[in-house]
């Protein structure tokens, strides 16, 4: 498999049919980033083609190849910040993350199911930076970059999180 830094440096070569690889790799990430911060399923899918629109028209000024991911996950959530800015206000839907992070064919098992609905229910800043670092797949400094958080801050609400986990877990048990 190749790494991000080759794939990116073959698209800057002109091998720009390789980039659909980048768009497989980022897909579910971006889109859940979007969504987090959109609520909204159907907008966020919008606002996640345009953070892959805007980061290929932009991909030659990316100073180092091997953060492609953080420099799209920054991008998208800029994305999905404007889009909030630009649309009226609305009613935010909860949304189902799980369409985010499913199996391929579809279907979470009840450990799944059971997680996901307590990460839901985690405060912004702790479900953000454990959708980043967990279902995205971010570093911990990967994650403060995208979110614009010191690393130990996200390292502090990581912690916070999984106590918050542990307890919402507990709870549904019994």
């Amino acid at each position: 498999m190749q790494t991000d830094a080759e794939l990116v440096n073959a698209v800057l070569n002109g091998e720009k049919h390789v980039f659909a690889e980048l768009v497989r790799r980022y897909e579910r990430p971006v889109r859940g980033i979007a969504l987090d911060v959109l609520g909204n399923y159907h907008s966020a899918t919008d606002v996640s083609q345009d953070a892959f629109v805007r980061a290929y028209e932009r991909l030659a000024g990316l100073r180092r190849p091997e953060s492609f991911g953080p420099w799209l996950m920054k991008i998208t959530r800029r994305c999905a910040l404007d889009s909030v800015r630009r649309r009226p206000k609305e009613i935010r839907l909860e949304t189902k993350i799980s369409a985010v992070i499913e199996n391929p064919n579809g279907q979470l098992d009840e450990d799944k199911q059971r997680l996901l609905a307590a990460v839901v229910k985690l405060p912004k800043a702790e479900k953000q930076a454990v959708m980043l670092r967990y279902f995205g797949d971010n570093s911990v400094n990967d994650v403060a970059e995208i979110l614009g958080r010191s690393t130990g801050t996200v390292t502090k609400q990581l912690s916070r999180a999984r106590t918050h986990l542990r307890k919402i877990l507990e709870r549904s048990e019994k």
